[in-house]
C-alpha cells in the first residue's frame, strides 16, 4: 500500500500546505456582511444536486486534536487524532454541512524501513521424512535487506485530492486525518488494530458533538455549531482502509464509506491459504514493515514496543490466522455496519488484491447494508482520473443522497459499474454477474509437455504426473509463458479453443489429489488467459496535454488534473488471477499439519475474485506451480509435487458460455 500512493497524477500545481491556511484566513479577514439573524444560509440544489455557490477561496481553516478512547502508546493520558479541515465561510453565520472525510497515515509522508528476506536457506518449512515427526512451522527470519524499502512520502500535509475542490464549494466541509502514530497524533501504528479504529471513530464523535476537541494552540473547540453530524469517509489504499475499519464498529453519525483500492482483511493482505503472502510490488514486507513506514509522529522512540508486539503478533514463523489478524478482520463485523458503501476496486489489482473488496461486497450484501460497487481495470490507482466526469457525478449524487437526504435516485438502478476486459464500461444488478453457476472442469494427462486438456467433462482414469518446483528463480509468467514446449516447473492444462466468449465472474477454486517432497509448503494455483490480444496491464499513464478543472480553487490549487488511460500491450497470454496455499494449512488457516513426504493428499484452494471475458478463439489455462517469485517466500528450489490428474477439479464460475466447455 505505502506511499503508497497508488499511481498518482502529476502535480495539479503547488501543492497547498502552510499556505493555504494563510490565504483562507487572509480571505476571512474581509468577509461580507452576515446574512440576516432570522435568515441563516442555505445549500442551494437543483436537478438533485447541490450547486457550487459557496466561495472556495473565503474556506475557513481550522485544526483540531480530537481524544480517542486509545491509549496505545501507554503514556497514561488518551491518544489524540490531528483534524485539518476546511468549511465553507457560510457557516460561521448559521450553515449548517456535512463532512467528507479522508484519514491517513501517510499526510505527513514515511520513514524508511527494511523489508523482511524472502530467500530462505532454510528447508525446515518443508515436508517430513514418512514416519518423523516436525512442526511444519518455517524458521525465524529477520534478516534486513540493505536498500530494499527506502519509499519515501512527499512530506507536508496537504489538503486531500480533489475533495476539497469539488465538493467545498457545495456545501461540505472537508477534512483531513491523521491516524494514530503518524503526523500530528499521538498514538501508535498498528497496521490496522483496533486502536487505528478508534482514531477514525473519534472524528465522527467530535463532528457529532459527543466529545470536545482542542485547537493546536489549547483552545477548546467543537463542531456543534456549524456540523449537521453527518460524515462521509473515503480515500484509496489505507486512506481508504481506515473507513472500513471505521463502518465495521457502527459509530453513529457514520453515513457512508467510500473505499477504493481498500483492505477488508489484513490478513488477506499479507497471508493467503495459511502462508507468508506479499502485496504485489512489495515482496518482504509485513504489518510491522507497514507500521515503521507510518510512525512519523513525534517522538519515535514511544511505540517501539508496541510495533514490537506488531511483529510477534503477526507470526511471520507460521503464516497462520491467530487472534492478531482476527482484529483486523473487518468483514467479520459486516453485520455491524450502518454506513452504506460505494466500494470501488482495480480488477488488475495485485497490491491490494480483489478479494478485499469483493469479498466485502457479499459479506455487506448477506447483511443487507446498502452498497454500490465500480470495478475498473486498472490496477492500484485512483478510479476519478479513468472517468472524471461519470465518477464525480456519481459520488457527487451519492453524497448528496446519504449525507443530506436529497432523492436524486442515487440509490436507484443497477448497482454496479464494471468496465470489461474490453475497456468497454457497463452496468448490472449485482456481482457476480447474474446467471453465474460453477463449471467444473476436469484436467487430462500432459501437462508438463504441452498436451494436458481441461474440459466440462466426467470423471475418468488420470495419470500420475509432475513437476519440480522452480519459482526460487523463475516468475509465474516464465513458467506459463511457453505451453506449447511444457515446463519442468509446472503443470499447465488447457481447453480447446473456445467456440464463444466465456465470461468467468467469481472466485475460482482448484482441488487436486497431490504429493510433495522438498522444502517449499508452497501450492499456487495460476488461471491464465492464452490468446494474442491486446490488453490492460493495469498501469495507467496521464494524458497531460488535456487538463480538466474539476472544481474551484486557488492559485496553489486550481482544482485541476488529467485523465487517465489504461497502458494496453499485445501478448499471446495474460494472467487472470491466482491463489496460493500452504500445504500445512491444508485443513484450516489456523493450524499446521506436517506433509509427509510422497503422501498423497487432497489440496483444495480459492483462487483471488476475477471478471474476465475469455474470447472466443483463445483457451482458458491453468497452471500449477509451487512458489510463486513475485508473492510467496522462496525456499531452496527443487520441491517435487506429483498430482493425480484423474482426482484434480477446476470449478471456475461461468455467467456465459458454458457451452463452450464441454468436453
Amino acid at each position: 500500500m505505502h506511499e503508497r500512493d497508488p499511481e498518482r497524477a502529476p502535480a495539479r500545481a503547488a501543492l497547498r500546505t502552510g499556505a493555504l491556511a494563510a490565504a483562507a484566513l487572509l480571505a476571512g479577514a474581509g468577509l461580507p456582511a452576515p446574512a440576516a439573524a432570522d435568515q441563516a444560509p442555505e445549500l442551494s440544489v437543483e436537478d438533485g444536486r447541490t450547486q457550487p455557490v459557496f466561495d472556495y477561496a473565503e474556506a475557513i481553516y481550522q485544526e483540531v486534536d480530537i481524544p480517542t478512547e486509545a491509549d496505545s502508546d501507554r503514556d497514561g493520558e488518551p491518544d489524540t487524532v490531528r483534524l485539518r479541515l476546511m468549511r465553507p465561510r457560510e457557516t460561521e453565520e448559521g450553515l449548517r454541512v456535512a463532512t467528507v472525510l479522508e484519514p491517513s497515515p501517510y499526510w505527513s509522508g514515511t520513514h524508511e524501513a527494511d523489508m523482511y528476506e524472502v530467500d530462505l536457506d532454510d528447508d525446515g518449512a518443508g515436508t517430513v521424512p514418512r514416519g518423523g515427526r516436525g512442526s511444519g512451522s518455517a524458521a525465524a527470519m529477520a534478516a534486513e535487506v540493505d536498500g530494499e524499502a527506502g519509499r519515501t512520502g512527499s512530506g507536508p500535509a496537504t489538503m486531500p485530492n480533489y475533495y476539497d475542490n469539488y465538493f467545498l464549494p457545495r456545501g461540505y466541509a472537508v477534512a483531513q486525518l491523521d491516524s494514530l502514530g503518524s503526523g500530528d497524533s499521538t498514538g501508535c501504528p498498528t497496521s490496522g488494530g483496533r486502536n487505528e479504529t478508534l482514531g477514525v471513530t473519534a472524528a465522527v464523535d467530535w463532528l457529532n458533538g459527543r466529545v470536545s476537541g482542542r485547537t493546536p494552540e489549547g483552545e477548546e473547540v467543537t463542531a456543534e455549531d456549524w456540523s449537521t453530524g453527518d460524515v462521509a469517509m473515503t480515500g484509496i489504499s489505507y486512506n481508504g482502509t481506515l473507513p472500513v475499519a471505521a463502518a465495521s464498529s457502527g459509530v453513529e453519525g457514520l453515513r457512508t464509506i467510500v473505499p477504493q483500492g481498500a483492505i477488508s482483511s489484513w490478513y488477506d493482505y499479507y497471508r493467503a491459504g495459511g502462508g507468508v503472502v506479499a502485496p504485489g510490488g512489495y515482496q518482504g514486507e509485513d504489518a510491522d514493515v507497514l507500521a515503521e513506514v507510518v510512525y512519523t509522529r513525534a517522538d519515535d522512540q514511544v511505540c517501539r514496543p508496541v510495533i514490537d508486539e506488531v511483529t510477534a503478533g503477526q507470526d511471520r514463523e507460521s503464516g497462520d490466522f491467530n487472534r492478531f489478524w482476527a482484529e483486523r478482520d473487518y468483514r467479520r463485523s459486516a453485520g455491524d455496519f450502518t454506513a452504506s458503501v460505494f466500494l470501488a476496486h482495480g480488477l488488475n489489482d495485485w497490491n491490494v488484491k480483489t478479494d478485499q473488496a469483493l469479498r466485502l461486497w457479499e459479506e455487506l450484501g448477506e447483511h443487507g447494508v446498502e452498497r454500490r460497487l465500480w470495478l475498473h481495470q486498472g490496477g492500484h490507482s485512483d478510479p476519478m482520473n479513468l472517468r472524471i466526469d461519470t465518477w464525480l457525478d456519481r459520488l457527487h449524487g451519492w453524497f448528496d443522497h446519504e449525507l443530506y437526504g436529497i432523492d436524486n435516485g442515487a440509490d436507484q438502478g443497477p448497482a454496479v459499474d464494471i468496465e470489461r476486459s474490453d475497456l468497454v464500461w457497463d452496468t448490472q444488478e449485482s456481482w457476480p454477474a447474474e446467471g453465474t453457476r460453477t463449471v467444473r472442469l476436469r484436467p487430462t494427462p500432459g501437462g508438463g509437455d504441452g498436451e494436458g486438456g481441461l474440459a466440462a467433462s466426467r470423471p475418468r482414469r488420470g495419470e500420475v504426473e509432475g513437476f519440480t518446483d522452480r519459482g526460487r528463480t523463475a516468475t509465474a509468467d516464465e513458467l506459463v509463458a511457453s505451453p506449447d514446449e511444457g515446463s519442468d516447473g509446472a503443470l499447465v492444462y488447457r481447453t480447446a479453443e473456445l467456440t464463444e466468449d466465456v465470461r468467468v465472474s467469481g472466485v475460482p477454486r482448484v482441488t487436486f489429489r497431490a504429493s510433495m517432497d522438498g522444502a517449499s509448503p508452497y501450492l499456487t494455483a495460476v488461471l491464465v488467459d492464452y490468446g494474442t490480444d491486446t490488453r490492460a496491464t493495469g498501469r495507467v499513464r496521464y494524458d497531460t496535454e488535456t487538463e480538466v478543472c474539476y472544481g474551484e480553487g486557488v492559485p496553489e490549487d486550481p482544482g485541476c488534473t488529467y485523465p487517465t488511460m489504461h497502458v494496453t500491450e499485445e501478448s499471446p497470454y495474460k494472467i487472470v488471477t491466482r491463489g496460493w496455499l500452504d500445504a500445512r494449512n491444508r485443513g484450516s488457516e489456523w493450524r499446521q499439519r506436517p506433509v509427509v513426504s510422497g503422501k498423497e493428499y487432497t489440496f483444495s484452494w480459492e483462487l483471488q475474485a476475477q471478471d474476465h471475458v475469455f474470447k472466443k478463439g483463445h483457451r482458458i489455462g491453468i497452471a500449477l506451480i509451487s512458489t510463486d517469485h513475485d508473492y510467496t517466500q522462496r525456499y531452496p528450489s527443487g520441491t517435487e509435487v506429483e498430482l493425480d490428474t484423474g482426482k484434480a477439479v477446476v470449478e471456475l464460475p461461468v455467467s456465459t458460455g458454458r457451452g463452450a466447455l464441454q468436453g
